[in-house]
């Protein structure tokens, strides 16, 4: 039989040597690297060499109780997690050692299966927060968190949230822009949650008829209401011990409203016609595309509601106030599609470049998205170049690859110089494309040059080998 993988390091201290040895040989049987130590003292020389990643110690102990152990590891920077073990007498210590930083209590004699179940959920506790560093790393080094992109003040500020929400269980309201991507960072909460082994639902509330929105979440019986021919669960059931997130939440009905506000205060709830209560355990992540506290005053959003799903808020930036990101967004797009078209652009030309920032982008990253999708379709070359962008956003910008602004009374000759000049100013002075576009032979662009004395002042571009004979 192959050896069980070791799952983390523990270290156990309890004074009685027949009950340490007991709980030594028991955690080591679920896989994990077990040492021991009789007092809180020698538990904190081991803590420096072993190196353990949960505690487990005995409350009452001679030289250095199991608060003191928690007290030093604390002032030592440790931050692991410590199971208290206590006797029923001193429940109340235990409950004030978990105030000071202690992750859970266990009363002797010791649940064995209480214990199994405390353990694994620490284990998940410390791969989601060993997750959030190597995403702090990745953002450090390219400028992005997990499926999020950009390393703008207002966006870090985000990823900082989500590094707080993301290991709890905590219902979070998520508000920002059509566009601005509320529906990737309640994803990115769940999947660095420890519920991110279980199925992600998501609900789009006004998406779904107000007749038959409570019933998608809360589900019904048969014979609920017209064409209810057999019983049907919703999402919150569907969603049990994982996530729940509900988009445009603002959409909901005063009705619907009040069933959601009961389920989160009370885990319970009742599918629609039926009489048995209903509990579950369910992560809730809200989104709106408009002022929440607008949508309170306007009563569109219940009070009392708001402030239940206000526990964590996220307020996600325009992208126009983020301008900052778009050349990270548009390297992460032009990679994203390349792989799917089978497409190899390298980059995007100056001119678009800046016509892409010069855009204020109504419709936040989605729409970038979007257009660098539909110039990645249209480049037949290794960059996206003012003509493949979309005609209205080249308009916004001010730009277009073949207009020159002249002012009236400009000689037919100095135009044809400005426009040649333009020309190969955004063909990055390769007159063998310059000629195409002003629909000259490549001879006649050179004699051009000529004539005008500007052919000294422009580089040749490595597709040229000179004029024509």
């Amino acid at each position: 039989m192959p050896e069980k993988p070791v799952k983390e390091r523990v270290l156990v201290v309890e004074d009685d040597e027949a009950a340490r040895v007991g709980l030594q040989q028991l955690v080591r049987t679920w896989g994990f690297l077990v040492e021991a130590a009789g007092d809180g003292e020698e538990a904190l020389r081991m803590a420096t060499s072993f190196r353990p990643a949960i505690v487990i110690s005995d409350l009452v102990m001679p030289r250095l109780d199991g608060l003191g152990l928690l007290r030093a590891l604390r002032e030592q920077g440790d931050d692991i997690p410590v199971v208290i073990l206590t006797a029923q007498g001193t429940v109340e210590t235990a409950v004030e050692a978990i105030k000071q930083g202690a992750y859970d209590y266990v009363t002797k004699p010791v649940d064995v299966q209480r214990m199994r179940i405390l353990l694994d959920k620490i284990v998940e506790r410390l791969e989601t927060l060993r997750e959030v560093q190597v995403l702090r790393r990745q953002l450090r080094q390219v400028g992005t968190f997990g499926s999020l992109i950009g390393n703008s003040p207002a966006v870090r500020k985000v990823y900082r949230v989500i590094e707080q929400a993301a290991p709890t269980s905590a219902t979070v309201l998520i508000s920002g822009e059509s566009g601005t991507g509320k529906e990737l960072v309640a994803r990115t909460i769940h999947q660095l949650s420890p519920r991110a082994g279980l199925p992600w639902v998501p609900v789009n509330c006004a998406a779904i008829p107000e007749t038959l929105l409570e019933s998608e979440i809360f589900g019904h019986e048969k014979g609920a209401f017209t064409g209810a021919a057999m019983r049907r669960e919703g999402c919150f059931e569907l969603a049990h011990r994982s996530t729940l997130f509900l988009d445009e939440i603002a959409e909901m009905t005063p009705q619907t409203q009040v069933k959601l506000l009961r389920v989160l205060q009370e885990g319970t709830f009742r599918r629609l016609g039926g009489k048995q209560e209903q509990t579950v355990d369910v992560r809730v992540i809200a989104a709106t595309n408009v002022d929440p506290r607008d949508a309170v005053q306007r009563g569109k959003l219940r009070e009392d509601l708001y402030y239940r799903l206000n526990v964590l808020t996220i307020e996600l930036p325009a992208l126009r106030d983020r301008k900052e990101d778009l050349a990270l967004l548009v390297q992460a797009f032009i990679a994203e599609f390349n792989a799917r078209n089978g497409r190899a652009v390298q980059a995007v030309e100056e001119s678009a470049m800046e016509a892409l920032e010069h855009h204020d982008w109504p419709g936040n990253v989605r729409e970038l998205r979007n257009v660098i999708e539909r110039a990645i379709i249209l480049a037949k070359g290794p960059f996206i170049e003012m003509v493949h962008l979309p005609p209205a956003l080249v308009e916004k910008s001010g730009g277009s690859p073949g207009s020159v602004t002249l002012p009236v009374g400009t000689s037919v000759e100095e135009a044809e110089r400005q426009l040649i000049l333009k020309t190969l100013e955004h063909t990055g002075d390769n007159k063998t494309r310059a000629a195409k576009l002003l629909g000259f032979s490549l001879k006649t662009l050179y004699n051009k040059l000529d004539q005008f004395k500007i052919r000294d002042s422009v580089k040749v571009g490595a597709a040229d080998t000179g004029p024509e004979p």
